[in-house]
Protein backbone atom coordinates (compact mmCIF):
# COMPACT_ATOMS: atom_id res chain seq x y z
CA UNK A 1 0.00 0.00 0.00
CA UNK A 2 2.68 2.29 1.01
CA UNK A 3 4.34 2.10 -2.88
CA UNK A 4 1.25 2.46 -4.31
CA UNK A 5 0.65 6.06 -2.22
CA UNK A 6 4.27 7.32 -2.72
CA UNK A 7 3.81 6.45 -6.52
CA UNK A 8 0.55 8.47 -6.59
CA UNK A 9 2.36 11.90 -5.30
CA UNK A 10 -0.58 11.89 -2.42
CA UNK A 11 -1.44 15.07 -1.03
CA UNK A 12 -4.13 15.12 1.78
CA UNK A 13 -6.07 17.42 3.92
CA UNK A 14 -8.20 16.79 6.75
CA UNK A 15 -11.55 17.63 8.42
CA UNK A 16 -12.84 15.66 11.33
CA UNK A 17 -13.06 11.92 10.14
CA UNK A 18 -12.94 12.53 6.77
CA UNK A 19 -9.67 12.90 4.33
CA UNK A 20 -9.37 14.39 1.03
CA UNK A 21 -7.14 13.09 -1.20
CA UNK A 22 -5.67 13.55 -4.67
CA UNK A 23 -2.36 12.88 -6.52
CA UNK A 24 -1.52 10.35 -9.45
CA UNK A 25 -2.09 12.78 -12.39
CA UNK A 26 -5.62 12.70 -12.01
CA UNK A 27 -8.65 15.29 -11.84
CA UNK A 28 -10.39 13.34 -9.29
CA UNK A 29 -10.44 13.82 -5.69
CA UNK A 30 -11.20 11.32 -3.52
CA UNK A 31 -13.47 11.46 0.03
CA UNK A 32 -12.36 8.96 2.67
CA UNK A 33 -13.91 7.95 6.11
CA UNK A 34 -11.27 7.65 8.32
CA UNK A 35 -13.51 5.21 10.48
CA UNK A 36 -13.98 2.68 8.53
CA UNK A 37 -11.53 3.82 5.43
CA UNK A 38 -14.28 3.02 3.61
CA UNK A 39 -14.46 5.51 0.32
CA UNK A 40 -17.54 7.86 0.38
CA UNK A 41 -17.22 9.72 -2.39
CA UNK A 42 -15.49 11.09 -5.61
CA UNK A 43 -15.30 14.23 -6.84
CA UNK A 44 -14.31 15.14 -10.03
CA UNK A 45 -12.55 18.39 -11.43
CA UNK A 46 -14.50 19.81 -14.36
CA UNK A 47 -12.33 22.29 -16.73
CA UNK A 48 -13.40 25.68 -16.60
CA UNK A 49 -15.75 27.42 -19.48
CA UNK A 50 -14.07 29.18 -22.14
CA UNK A 51 -11.88 28.46 -25.01
CA UNK A 52 -9.59 25.20 -24.15
CA UNK A 53 -6.17 25.79 -23.08
CA UNK A 54 -3.38 25.31 -26.17
CA UNK A 55 -0.06 25.18 -24.45
CA UNK A 56 0.87 21.92 -22.33
CA UNK A 57 1.06 23.18 -19.05
CA UNK A 58 -2.59 24.68 -18.89
CA UNK A 59 -4.09 21.94 -20.13
CA UNK A 60 -2.80 19.39 -17.44
CA UNK A 61 -5.96 19.48 -15.20
CA UNK A 62 -4.72 17.07 -12.67
CA UNK A 63 -4.80 18.39 -8.63
CA UNK A 64 -1.90 19.55 -6.44
CA UNK A 65 -2.86 21.14 -3.57
CA UNK A 66 -6.06 20.65 -1.35
CA UNK A 67 -7.73 22.57 1.82
CA UNK A 68 -10.83 22.40 3.71
CA UNK A 69 -12.50 25.58 4.97
CA UNK A 70 -12.71 26.04 8.78
CA UNK A 71 -16.26 24.60 8.92
CA UNK A 72 -15.61 21.79 6.86
CA UNK A 73 -18.47 22.70 4.64
CA UNK A 74 -16.07 23.84 1.57
CA UNK A 75 -12.92 22.05 -0.18
CA UNK A 76 -10.72 23.82 -2.49
CA UNK A 77 -8.40 22.34 -4.72
CA UNK A 78 -5.62 24.02 -6.67
CA UNK A 79 -4.68 22.65 -10.03
CA UNK A 80 -2.03 22.50 -12.64
CA UNK A 81 -3.70 24.62 -15.16
CA UNK A 82 -3.53 27.50 -12.58
CA UNK A 83 -7.05 26.84 -11.29
CA UNK A 84 -9.02 26.38 -8.22
CA UNK A 85 -11.86 24.37 -7.89
CA UNK A 86 -14.33 24.64 -5.12
CA UNK A 87 -16.57 22.15 -4.12
CA UNK A 88 -19.55 22.47 -1.77
CA UNK A 89 -18.49 19.03 0.41
CA UNK A 90 -21.82 17.79 2.39
CA UNK A 91 -23.65 18.17 -1.17
CA UNK A 92 -20.83 16.57 -2.55
CA UNK A 93 -21.36 18.87 -5.70
CA UNK A 94 -18.87 21.45 -7.53
CA UNK A 95 -19.56 24.82 -6.22
CA UNK A 96 -17.39 27.11 -8.87
CA UNK A 97 -14.14 28.10 -10.13
CA UNK A 98 -11.80 30.84 -8.83
CA UNK A 99 -9.24 32.25 -11.66
CA UNK A 100 -6.39 34.37 -11.53
CA UNK A 101 -2.89 32.48 -11.68
CA UNK A 102 -1.97 31.76 -14.77
CA UNK A 103 0.71 28.75 -13.63
CA UNK A 104 0.56 25.63 -11.09
CA UNK A 105 -0.88 26.12 -7.40
CA UNK A 106 0.71 24.61 -5.22
CA UNK A 107 -0.12 25.49 -2.33
CA UNK A 108 -4.36 26.46 -0.71
CA UNK A 109 -4.90 27.53 3.31
CA UNK A 110 -8.52 28.98 4.04
CA UNK A 111 -7.92 31.55 6.89
CA UNK A 112 -9.05 30.44 10.42
CA UNK A 113 -9.98 34.35 11.19
CA UNK A 114 -13.09 34.36 7.82
CA UNK A 115 -14.07 30.67 6.94
CA UNK A 116 -14.28 32.51 3.23
CA UNK A 117 -11.03 33.71 2.85
CA UNK A 118 -8.95 31.58 0.92
CA UNK A 119 -4.69 31.69 0.34
CA UNK A 120 -3.11 30.63 -2.86
CA UNK A 121 0.41 30.54 -3.95
CA UNK A 122 1.08 29.89 -7.55
CA UNK A 123 4.53 29.30 -9.71
CA UNK A 124 3.61 32.30 -11.10
CA UNK A 125 5.36 33.75 -7.95
CA UNK A 126 1.93 35.04 -6.76
CA UNK A 127 -0.35 34.17 -4.04
CA UNK A 128 -3.55 35.46 -4.19
CA UNK A 129 -6.32 36.27 -1.39
CA UNK A 130 -9.98 35.13 -2.66
CA UNK A 131 -13.35 35.34 -0.63
CA UNK A 132 -13.86 31.43 -1.91
CA UNK A 133 -17.71 31.63 -1.61
CA UNK A 134 -18.23 34.91 -3.52
CA UNK A 135 -15.84 33.72 -6.28
CA UNK A 136 -14.21 37.01 -5.60
CA UNK A 137 -9.83 37.83 -5.83
CA UNK A 138 -9.61 39.91 -2.77
CA UNK A 139 -5.66 40.60 -3.60
CA UNK A 140 -2.51 39.20 -4.91
CA UNK A 141 0.65 39.93 -3.37
CA UNK A 142 4.55 39.31 -5.09
CA UNK A 143 7.37 39.31 -4.50
CA UNK A 144 9.16 36.48 -4.77
CA UNK A 145 11.58 35.81 -7.39
CA UNK A 146 10.43 32.33 -8.22
CA UNK A 147 7.86 29.55 -7.79
CA UNK A 148 5.62 30.36 -4.96
CA UNK A 149 5.30 26.40 -3.06
CA UNK A 150 3.62 27.26 0.34
CA UNK A 151 1.68 29.26 2.21
CA UNK A 152 0.37 29.03 5.52
CA UNK A 153 -1.67 30.93 7.72
CA UNK A 154 -0.91 32.13 11.23
CA UNK A 155 -4.20 31.37 13.94
CA UNK A 156 -5.21 34.78 14.10
CA UNK A 157 -5.71 35.20 10.72
CA UNK A 158 -3.14 38.63 10.77
CA UNK A 159 -0.45 37.00 8.38
CA UNK A 160 0.37 34.75 6.06
CA UNK A 161 3.88 32.95 5.54
CA UNK A 162 5.16 31.54 1.73
CA UNK A 163 7.64 29.76 1.18
CA UNK A 164 9.49 29.62 -2.61
CA UNK A 165 12.08 28.23 -4.70
CA UNK A 166 13.80 31.43 -4.83
CA UNK A 167 15.08 30.16 -1.49
CA UNK A 168 13.69 32.96 0.60
CA UNK A 169 10.28 32.83 3.18
CA UNK A 170 8.32 35.74 3.20
CA UNK A 171 6.16 36.74 6.11
CA UNK A 172 2.85 39.28 4.99
CA UNK A 173 0.88 41.51 7.32
CA UNK A 174 -2.49 41.43 6.28
CA UNK A 175 -3.48 43.92 8.44
CA UNK A 176 -6.57 42.78 9.64
CA UNK A 177 -8.53 44.37 12.48
CA UNK A 178 -11.33 42.76 14.33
Amino acid sequence: MMDVVREMNLIAAEEGAILAVVGGGSALVKLWDTTTWDLIETLSIPRPEGPKPTDKISSKKFVLSVSWSLDGKRLACGSMDGTISVFDVPRARFFHHLEGHNMPVRSLVYSPYDPRLLFSASDDGNVHMYDADEKALVGTMSGHASWVLCVDVSPDGAAIATGSSDRTVRLWDLNIST
